[in-house]
Protein backbone atom coordinates (compact mmCIF):
# COMPACT_ATOMS: atom_id res chain seq x y z
CA UNK A 1 0.00 0.00 0.00
CA UNK A 2 1.79 3.06 -1.41
CA UNK A 3 -0.81 5.79 -1.18
CA UNK A 4 -0.60 7.81 0.77
CA UNK A 5 -4.06 8.31 1.12
CA UNK A 6 -5.12 4.76 1.56
CA UNK A 7 -2.46 4.47 4.57
CA UNK A 8 -3.98 7.20 6.32
CA UNK A 9 -7.62 5.59 5.52
CA UNK A 10 -5.96 2.26 7.26
CA UNK A 11 -4.32 3.85 10.34
CA UNK A 12 -7.61 5.81 11.32
CA UNK A 13 -9.33 2.66 10.81
CA UNK A 14 -6.19 0.85 13.09
CA UNK A 15 -7.32 4.07 15.86
CA UNK A 16 -10.38 4.24 15.86
CA UNK A 17 -10.77 0.72 15.75
CA UNK A 18 -8.48 -0.15 18.73
CA UNK A 19 -9.80 3.03 20.54
CA UNK A 20 -11.82 2.08 23.35
CA UNK A 21 -9.39 0.13 24.41
CA UNK A 22 -7.22 3.07 24.08
CA UNK A 23 -9.33 5.12 26.60
CA UNK A 24 -9.42 1.70 29.27
CA UNK A 25 -5.65 1.61 28.82
CA UNK A 26 -5.29 5.57 30.08
CA UNK A 27 -8.24 4.84 32.42
CA UNK A 28 -5.87 1.45 34.41
CA UNK A 29 -2.58 3.83 33.92
CA UNK A 30 -4.29 6.56 35.92
CA UNK A 31 -5.83 4.51 38.47
CA UNK A 32 -2.29 3.37 39.48
CA UNK A 33 -0.67 6.61 41.47
CA UNK A 34 2.34 7.48 40.46
CA UNK A 35 2.97 10.63 42.37
CA UNK A 36 6.16 12.50 42.94
CA UNK A 37 7.30 12.96 45.00
CA UNK A 38 7.58 10.69 46.70
CA UNK A 39 8.65 9.34 43.26
CA UNK A 40 8.20 5.71 43.63
CA UNK A 41 7.05 4.77 40.30
CA UNK A 42 8.85 1.19 39.80
CA UNK A 43 5.31 -0.26 40.11
CA UNK A 44 3.68 1.92 37.53
CA UNK A 45 6.41 0.98 35.02
CA UNK A 46 5.82 -2.64 35.66
CA UNK A 47 2.31 -2.24 35.42
CA UNK A 48 3.12 -0.28 31.71
CA UNK A 49 4.97 -2.87 30.70
CA UNK A 50 2.41 -5.60 31.02
CA UNK A 51 -0.01 -3.67 29.16
CA UNK A 52 2.31 -2.97 26.13
CA UNK A 53 3.17 -6.74 26.31
CA UNK A 54 -0.15 -7.22 26.03
CA UNK A 55 -0.77 -5.26 23.06
CA UNK A 56 2.53 -7.26 21.17
CA UNK A 57 5.02 -5.05 21.89
CA UNK A 58 8.63 -6.22 22.97
CA UNK A 59 9.22 -4.18 26.28
CA UNK A 60 12.95 -3.41 27.98
CA UNK A 61 13.02 -2.55 31.23
CA UNK A 62 15.34 -0.62 32.27
CA UNK A 63 15.52 -0.15 36.12
CA UNK A 64 18.07 2.93 36.96
CA UNK A 65 20.04 1.89 40.47
CA UNK A 66 18.96 3.02 43.79
CA UNK A 67 21.65 5.23 44.67
CA UNK A 68 21.66 7.12 41.39
CA UNK A 69 17.70 7.71 41.60
CA UNK A 70 18.07 9.20 45.08
CA UNK A 71 20.22 11.34 44.02
CA UNK A 72 17.56 12.67 41.88
CA UNK A 73 14.63 12.81 44.62
CA UNK A 74 13.71 9.61 43.54
CA UNK A 75 12.52 6.30 45.61
CA UNK A 76 12.38 4.21 42.47
CA UNK A 77 12.59 4.45 38.34
CA UNK A 78 12.49 2.26 35.94
CA UNK A 79 12.56 3.54 32.20
CA UNK A 80 11.13 1.38 29.33
CA UNK A 81 11.94 1.17 26.23
CA UNK A 82 10.23 -0.40 22.73
CA UNK A 83 11.87 -0.77 19.84
CA UNK A 84 10.01 -1.67 16.65
CA UNK A 85 12.34 -1.90 13.26
CA UNK A 86 11.11 -1.74 9.79
CA UNK A 87 13.58 -1.48 8.03
CA UNK A 88 17.14 0.99 7.68
CA UNK A 89 16.49 4.20 8.12
CA UNK A 90 15.52 7.21 10.41
CA UNK A 91 14.84 6.50 14.18
CA UNK A 92 12.08 8.48 15.65
CA UNK A 93 11.95 8.14 19.66
CA UNK A 94 8.13 8.98 21.37
CA UNK A 95 8.58 10.14 25.07
CA UNK A 96 6.48 10.71 27.78
CA UNK A 97 6.92 10.64 31.37
CA UNK A 98 4.44 8.49 33.98
CA UNK A 99 5.06 10.26 37.11
CA UNK A 100 3.11 13.13 37.87
CA UNK A 101 2.27 15.66 40.91
CA UNK A 102 0.40 14.83 44.20
CA UNK A 103 -3.26 15.39 43.10
CA UNK A 104 -3.90 18.16 46.34
CA UNK A 105 -7.46 18.83 47.31
CA UNK A 106 -10.65 20.17 45.40
CA UNK A 107 -11.31 17.75 43.11
CA UNK A 108 -15.12 16.48 42.01
CA UNK A 109 -13.28 13.02 41.26
CA UNK A 110 -11.55 10.29 42.75
CA UNK A 111 -8.00 11.34 41.06
CA UNK A 112 -7.01 8.00 40.48
CA UNK A 113 -10.46 6.43 38.80
CA UNK A 114 -10.11 7.21 35.57
CA UNK A 115 -13.78 7.98 35.59
CA UNK A 116 -15.16 9.24 32.09
CA UNK A 117 -17.77 12.55 32.06
CA UNK A 118 -19.35 14.12 29.21
CA UNK A 119 -16.50 12.81 26.90
CA UNK A 120 -13.20 13.75 28.99
CA UNK A 121 -11.35 11.04 31.38
CA UNK A 122 -10.51 12.84 35.04
CA UNK A 123 -7.13 11.47 36.85
CA UNK A 124 -4.19 12.80 37.96
CA UNK A 125 -1.55 12.22 34.95
CA UNK A 126 -4.51 12.62 32.71
CA UNK A 127 -3.29 14.88 30.44
CA UNK A 128 0.56 15.00 31.84
CA UNK A 129 1.09 12.95 30.52
CA UNK A 130 -0.31 8.96 30.94
CA UNK A 131 -2.43 10.44 28.28
CA UNK A 132 0.57 10.54 25.84
CA UNK A 133 1.74 6.62 26.70
CA UNK A 134 -1.50 5.92 24.86
CA UNK A 135 -1.48 8.64 21.96
CA UNK A 136 2.63 6.92 21.20
CA UNK A 137 1.52 3.49 22.02
CA UNK A 138 -1.82 3.44 20.05
CA UNK A 139 -0.32 5.39 16.98
CA UNK A 140 2.83 3.02 16.83
CA UNK A 141 0.56 0.00 17.07
CA UNK A 142 -1.64 1.27 14.24
CA UNK A 143 2.03 1.59 11.87
CA UNK A 144 2.39 -1.63 13.28
CA UNK A 145 -0.86 -2.78 11.26
CA UNK A 146 0.54 -1.14 8.55
CA UNK A 147 3.15 -2.31 7.61
CA UNK A 148 1.59 -5.93 8.42
CA UNK A 149 -0.34 -4.82 5.49
CA UNK A 150 2.07 -4.69 2.99
CA UNK A 151 3.16 -1.17 3.08
CA UNK A 152 6.71 -1.06 3.27
CA UNK A 153 8.62 1.35 5.77
CA UNK A 154 11.74 2.27 6.69
CA UNK A 155 13.18 2.98 9.99
CA UNK A 156 12.72 2.59 13.60
CA UNK A 157 10.01 3.82 16.33
CA UNK A 158 10.79 3.73 20.06
CA UNK A 159 8.81 4.42 22.66
CA UNK A 160 10.47 6.45 25.53
CA UNK A 161 8.88 6.20 28.73
CA UNK A 162 9.98 7.70 31.63
CA UNK A 163 9.24 8.53 35.35
CA UNK A 164 11.31 11.33 36.23
CA UNK A 165 9.71 14.64 34.30
CA UNK A 166 8.87 16.38 37.60
CA UNK A 167 12.67 16.10 39.03
CA UNK A 168 14.08 16.88 36.12
CA UNK A 169 14.75 14.22 33.89
CA UNK A 170 18.20 13.22 34.38
CA UNK A 171 16.70 9.51 35.84
CA UNK A 172 14.39 8.85 32.61
CA UNK A 173 16.05 10.63 29.02
CA UNK A 174 18.77 12.13 30.49
CA UNK A 175 20.03 8.40 31.64
CA UNK A 176 18.72 7.01 28.14
CA UNK A 177 20.80 9.76 26.49
CA UNK A 178 24.09 9.11 28.66
CA UNK A 179 24.53 5.28 29.01
CA UNK A 180 24.23 5.63 25.52
CA UNK A 181 20.35 3.39 25.43
CA UNK A 182 19.69 5.01 22.18
CA UNK A 183 20.83 8.20 19.87
CA UNK A 184 17.25 8.95 17.84
CA UNK A 185 17.70 10.61 14.66
CA UNK A 186 14.37 12.36 15.77
CA UNK A 187 11.91 13.06 19.31
CA UNK A 188 8.35 13.62 19.72
CA UNK A 189 7.98 14.48 23.02
CA UNK A 190 4.64 14.80 25.36
CA UNK A 191 2.89 17.87 25.31
CA UNK A 192 -0.48 19.09 26.90
CA UNK A 193 -2.40 20.98 24.51
CA UNK A 194 -3.10 20.19 20.44
CA UNK A 195 -0.42 23.17 19.30
CA UNK A 196 2.96 22.19 18.59
CA UNK A 197 5.34 22.98 20.97
CA UNK A 198 9.15 23.99 19.93
CA UNK A 199 10.21 26.22 23.19
CA UNK A 200 9.59 26.08 26.80
CA UNK A 201 11.15 27.81 29.58
CA UNK A 202 13.76 26.98 31.34
CA UNK A 203 13.79 26.56 35.40
CA UNK A 204 16.33 27.20 38.52
CA UNK A 205 15.60 26.12 41.82
CA UNK A 206 17.80 27.74 44.67
CA UNK A 207 17.50 27.00 48.56
CA UNK A 208 18.20 29.68 50.73
CA UNK A 209 19.05 29.12 53.98
CA UNK A 210 19.22 32.01 56.52
CA UNK A 211 21.08 31.84 59.48
CA UNK A 212 21.57 33.54 63.15
CA UNK A 213 21.29 32.53 66.50
CA UNK A 214 18.65 31.18 68.94
CA UNK A 215 17.33 33.16 71.96
CA UNK A 216 14.65 32.94 74.74
CA UNK A 217 12.17 35.17 73.07
CA UNK A 218 11.91 37.77 76.65
CA UNK A 219 15.69 38.75 75.48
CA UNK A 220 15.52 38.95 72.02
CA UNK A 221 18.54 41.43 71.73
CA UNK A 222 20.59 38.50 72.53
CA UNK A 223 20.05 36.58 69.85
CA UNK A 224 19.94 37.62 65.54
CA UNK A 225 16.37 36.26 64.08
CA UNK A 226 16.49 34.44 60.95
CA UNK A 227 12.82 34.87 60.15
CA UNK A 228 13.32 38.80 60.58
CA UNK A 229 15.83 38.39 58.12
CA UNK A 230 13.69 36.98 55.90
CA UNK A 231 11.46 40.05 56.07
CA UNK A 232 14.04 41.77 54.51
CA UNK A 233 14.99 38.96 51.80
CA UNK A 234 11.66 38.71 50.10
CA UNK A 235 10.79 42.50 49.62
CA UNK A 236 13.99 42.16 47.89
CA UNK A 237 13.26 38.74 45.77
CA UNK A 238 9.97 40.32 45.10
CA UNK A 239 11.20 43.42 43.91
CA UNK A 240 13.34 41.41 41.72
CA UNK A 241 10.47 39.49 40.09
CA UNK A 242 8.60 42.60 39.28
CA UNK A 243 11.69 43.79 37.57
CA UNK A 244 11.45 40.37 35.63
CA UNK A 245 7.99 41.23 34.13
CA UNK A 246 9.65 44.11 32.54
CA UNK A 247 11.73 41.77 30.54
CA UNK A 248 9.39 40.73 27.32
CA UNK A 249 10.58 37.12 25.59
CA UNK A 250 10.19 37.03 21.62
CA UNK A 251 8.97 33.48 22.05
CA UNK A 252 5.54 33.13 21.05
CA UNK A 253 3.08 31.50 23.99
CA UNK A 254 5.80 32.79 26.30
CA UNK A 255 5.24 35.98 28.31
CA UNK A 256 8.44 37.21 30.99
CA UNK A 257 10.59 35.23 33.09
CA UNK A 258 9.15 34.83 36.74
CA UNK A 259 10.18 33.92 39.90
CA UNK A 260 8.08 32.50 42.64
CA UNK A 261 8.73 31.39 46.73
CA UNK A 262 7.41 28.40 47.25
CA UNK A 263 8.03 26.73 50.36
CA UNK A 264 9.10 28.95 53.41
CA UNK A 265 10.39 26.81 56.86
CA UNK A 266 11.62 27.77 60.08
CA UNK A 267 11.30 28.63 63.88
CA UNK A 268 12.16 26.46 67.11
CA UNK A 269 8.91 27.01 69.02
CA UNK A 270 6.99 30.53 69.87
CA UNK A 271 9.32 31.63 72.38
CA UNK A 272 12.55 31.10 70.79
CA UNK A 273 13.97 33.52 68.43
CA UNK A 274 14.54 31.45 65.17
CA UNK A 275 18.07 31.06 64.07
CA UNK A 276 17.48 29.32 61.05
CA UNK A 277 14.77 29.67 58.01
CA UNK A 278 15.18 28.17 54.87
CA UNK A 279 13.39 28.96 51.96
CA UNK A 280 12.74 28.01 48.38
CA UNK A 281 12.76 30.05 44.87
CA UNK A 282 11.28 28.89 41.53
CA UNK A 283 12.78 31.06 38.93
CA UNK A 284 11.74 30.46 35.37
CA UNK A 285 14.06 30.98 32.61
CA UNK A 286 13.07 32.01 29.33
CA UNK A 287 14.36 30.53 25.95
CA UNK A 288 16.45 33.99 25.32
CA UNK A 289 18.36 33.86 28.72
CA UNK A 290 21.37 32.40 29.90
CA UNK A 291 20.85 30.00 32.71
CA UNK A 292 24.38 30.81 34.08
CA UNK A 293 23.83 34.63 33.94
CA UNK A 294 20.37 34.42 35.62
CA UNK A 295 21.79 32.03 38.70
CA UNK A 296 24.85 34.55 39.61
CA UNK A 297 21.78 37.54 39.29
CA UNK A 298 19.53 36.23 41.21
CA UNK A 299 22.49 34.69 43.55
CA UNK A 300 23.72 38.96 44.08
CA UNK A 301 20.08 39.52 44.76
CA UNK A 302 20.21 37.34 47.71
CA UNK A 303 23.37 38.02 48.83
CA UNK A 304 22.88 42.11 48.62
CA UNK A 305 19.88 41.74 50.70
CA UNK A 306 21.40 40.01 53.63
CA UNK A 307 24.79 41.42 53.49
CA UNK A 308 23.42 44.39 55.68
CA UNK A 309 21.65 42.06 58.37
CA UNK A 310 23.88 41.72 61.52
CA UNK A 311 24.77 38.33 62.57
CA UNK A 312 22.84 36.80 59.57
CA UNK A 313 24.35 34.46 57.12
CA UNK A 314 22.39 33.31 53.69
CA UNK A 315 24.04 29.92 52.45
CA UNK A 316 22.39 29.58 48.91
CA UNK A 317 22.23 25.74 47.37
CA UNK A 318 21.04 24.67 43.43
CA UNK A 319 18.36 22.08 43.80
CA UNK A 320 18.06 22.35 40.10
CA UNK A 321 18.83 24.08 36.85
CA UNK A 322 16.89 22.72 33.81
CA UNK A 323 17.83 24.74 30.43
CA UNK A 324 15.12 26.26 28.10
CA UNK A 325 14.02 24.06 25.43
CA UNK A 326 15.04 25.66 21.78
CA UNK A 327 14.75 24.11 18.25
CA UNK A 328 18.28 22.15 17.53
CA UNK A 329 19.67 22.20 13.98
CA UNK A 330 17.32 19.97 11.84
CA UNK A 331 13.96 20.74 13.94
CA UNK A 332 11.97 23.20 11.27
CA UNK A 333 11.56 20.31 8.78
CA UNK A 334 9.53 18.46 11.80
CA UNK A 335 7.90 21.37 13.32
CA UNK A 336 6.88 21.89 9.44
CA UNK A 337 5.98 18.23 9.38
CA UNK A 338 3.64 17.74 12.72
CA UNK A 339 2.00 20.62 11.72
CA UNK A 340 0.87 20.18 8.58
CA UNK A 341 -0.31 16.62 9.83
CA UNK A 342 -1.94 18.50 13.24
CA UNK A 343 -3.47 21.20 10.44
CA UNK A 344 -4.90 18.25 8.57
CA UNK A 345 -6.45 16.28 11.50
CA UNK A 346 -7.56 19.57 13.25
CA UNK A 347 -9.46 20.81 9.99
CA UNK A 348 -7.90 24.32 11.40
CA UNK A 349 -4.24 26.03 11.19
CA UNK A 350 -2.13 24.42 13.74
CA UNK A 351 1.15 25.93 14.52
CA UNK A 352 4.50 26.09 16.31
CA UNK A 353 4.45 27.99 19.78
CA UNK A 354 6.69 28.02 23.18
CA UNK A 355 5.25 27.63 26.64
CA UNK A 356 6.52 28.88 30.04
CA UNK A 357 6.90 25.45 31.76
CA UNK A 358 9.98 23.00 31.52
CA UNK A 359 10.04 19.44 29.98
CA UNK A 360 12.12 16.25 28.91
CA UNK A 361 11.60 17.87 25.53
CA UNK A 362 14.86 20.14 26.41
CA UNK A 363 17.43 17.07 26.84
CA UNK A 364 16.99 15.48 23.88
CA UNK A 365 17.56 18.90 22.10
CA UNK A 366 20.41 19.77 24.11
CA UNK A 367 21.79 16.57 22.57
CA UNK A 368 21.46 17.98 18.95
CA UNK A 369 18.64 16.09 18.86
CA UNK A 370 15.80 17.44 16.35
CA UNK A 371 12.85 17.53 18.85
CA UNK A 372 8.61 18.40 18.95
CA UNK A 373 6.56 18.51 21.69
CA UNK A 374 3.17 17.13 20.76
CA UNK A 375 0.18 15.25 22.30
CA UNK A 376 -2.85 14.81 23.23
CA UNK A 377 -4.74 17.99 24.99
CA UNK A 378 -6.93 20.74 24.40
CA UNK A 379 -6.52 23.97 23.49
CA UNK A 380 -4.87 24.39 26.75
CA UNK A 381 -3.28 23.40 29.71
CA UNK A 382 -5.75 25.26 31.68
CA UNK A 383 -8.48 23.44 30.36
CA UNK A 384 -6.73 20.57 30.75
CA UNK A 385 -6.64 21.59 34.79
CA UNK A 386 -3.23 20.43 34.66
CA UNK A 387 -1.10 19.95 38.39
CA UNK A 388 -4.59 21.37 39.35
CA UNK A 389 -7.80 19.37 40.76
CA UNK A 390 -10.13 17.71 38.42
CA UNK A 391 -6.98 17.21 35.42
CA UNK A 392 -8.25 15.87 32.27
CA UNK A 393 -8.14 15.30 28.57
CA UNK A 394 -10.53 14.89 25.81
CA UNK A 395 -11.38 11.86 24.02
CA UNK A 396 -11.90 13.38 20.73
CA UNK A 397 -8.57 15.18 20.85
CA UNK A 398 -6.42 11.85 22.13
CA UNK A 399 -7.83 9.91 19.17
CA UNK A 400 -7.28 12.72 17.06
CA UNK A 401 -3.86 13.35 18.33
CA UNK A 402 -2.97 9.39 17.80
CA UNK A 403 -3.64 10.17 14.17
CA UNK A 404 -1.46 13.14 13.99
CA UNK A 405 1.14 10.65 15.39
CA UNK A 406 0.33 7.90 13.21
CA UNK A 407 0.39 10.00 10.18
CA UNK A 408 3.55 11.87 10.81
CA UNK A 409 5.23 8.41 11.66
CA UNK A 410 4.24 7.41 8.43
CA UNK A 411 5.70 10.29 6.64
CA UNK A 412 9.04 9.62 8.22
CA UNK A 413 9.15 5.91 7.91
CA UNK A 414 8.20 6.41 3.67
CA UNK A 415 9.80 9.69 2.85
CA UNK A 416 12.91 10.10 4.96
CA UNK A 417 13.86 13.25 5.84
CA UNK A 418 17.38 13.72 5.99
CA UNK A 419 19.01 12.61 9.40
CA UNK A 420 21.34 15.27 10.75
Amino acid sequence: MNDPTRAREALRHTIDTHFEEQVRTLARLVQCPSDNPPGDCAPHAELTAGLLEAMGFAVERHPVPAEFAAAHGMRSVTNLIVRERFGNGPVVALNAHGDVVPPGDGWSVDPYGGEVRDGWLYGRGAAVSKSDFTTYAFALRAIKALAASGTPLAGTVELHLTYDEETGGMTGPGRILSEGLSRPDFVLSAAFSHHVVVAHNGCLHLEVTLRGKSAHAARPDTGHDAIEAAASLLPALYRHRDELARRPSQTVGITHPTLVVGLIAGGINTNVVSDVLSLRIDRRIVPEESPEAVEAELREVIESACRPLPGITADIRRILLARPFAPAPGAQALTDLVCDEASRVMGKPVTPIGVPLYTDARLYSEAGIPTVMYGAGPESLLEANGHRADERVPLDELRKATLVVANTLHRILTTQPSTP
